[in-house]
């Protein structure tokens, strides 16, 4: 892989295995716009390649941590301190979540959102995507809210779309963070069982205590969601899983390059308004 764009990139590689061959090991890769990001959207993959010797899970965070929320202990943190603060963090939760690597790209949010800067973070992700060559990615959904967020999403589809199609991941999938995916369609649903290791789960949520004590508690919202996902999904049958994350499929925008990532999520919502209407309209 050649160097990162970012002179503030991170690369750490929790058992320091060598660079070229932590990441050719990948088969799970998640790809966030913030440190915290990953844990709360890609447990699925984490959970998948923890304690497995035939599976690792890699990360990428896309911006630099500066701009977060902050009180209590946190209050007076710089910005410049808030950033190296949260790479600490996240390097923690690469450790104790056993991932092959953790990227920190180092980007602003502004240029994540900023189409005409964007080219560096795909630039970036392009880089990491031949090196590692995953089965699976995890990014962020596009009906998220989080403009950043969103700009994560492009990056990932525009520099997995620069790929020929024989590196590309056999699976993209788009995750739930700062807007639920509960309102799709059941057949449209990606169900991820996140039942294993709760213990796991917990810690890494806990890991982020600048943004927990500093002023957002993330880690109850993103357990009450897991929670709420299983026992809401089917109204007529017994949970299945104690937790669960829903994702959407985003694999048909990298199987044809000439899908429009607009008019695909749309789809959906359209779907969705169909559904509400004629559930309404048959009952009134």
């Amino acid at each position: 892989m050649d160097t990162l764009s970012q002179a503030n990139a991170d690369l750490f590689i929790p058992d320091r295995t060598g660079t070229s061959a932590a990441l050719a090991r990948t088969t799970h890769l998640g790809i966030g716009a913030h440190q915290d990001d990953l844990e709360f959207m890609a447990l699925h993959g984490i959970l998948e390649c923890f304690q497995r010797t035939d599976r690792r899970f890699g990360g990428v965070i896309c911006t630099d941590g500066a701009g977060s929320a902050r009180t209590g202990p946190y209050a007076e943190f710089t910005d410049e301190q808030m950033k190296a603060l949260r790479v600490q963090e996240q390097r923690t939760a690469a450790t104790i979540g056993q991932y092959g690597f953790i990227a920190q790209l180092g980007h602003s949010s502004a240029s994540v959102k900023n189409a005409p800067a964007r080219p560096a973070v795909t630039g970036d992700l392009k880089a990491i995507l031949e090196a590692t060559q995953p089965e699976t990615v995890y990014t962020h959904n596009p009906a998220d809210k989080h403009a950043t967020h969103i700009g994560v999403f492009l990056a990932t589809l525009e520099a997995i779309r620069e790929l020929p199609p024989e590196e590309r991941p056999k699976r993209l999938l788009g995750c739930e963070v700062w807007r639920s995916l509960d309102w799709l369609d059941d057949a449209d649903k990606v169900v991820l069982p996140l039942s294993a290791h709760p213990n796991l789960a917990a810690a890494l949520n806990g890991v982020f205590d600048s943004q927990i004590s500093g002023g957002k508690r993330y880690d109850l919202a993103v357990e009450g969601r897991r929670l709420a996902n299983a026992t809401f999904f089917d109204s007529h049958s017994v949970d299945a899983h104690d937790r669960v994350a829903y994702a959407l499929d985003l694999t048909p925008l990298i199987l044809d390059d000439n899908l429009d990532p607009v008019d695909f999520t749309l789809a959906f919502v359209e779907k969705f308004r169909d559904s509400v209407r004629d559930q309404l309209s048959g009952l009134h």
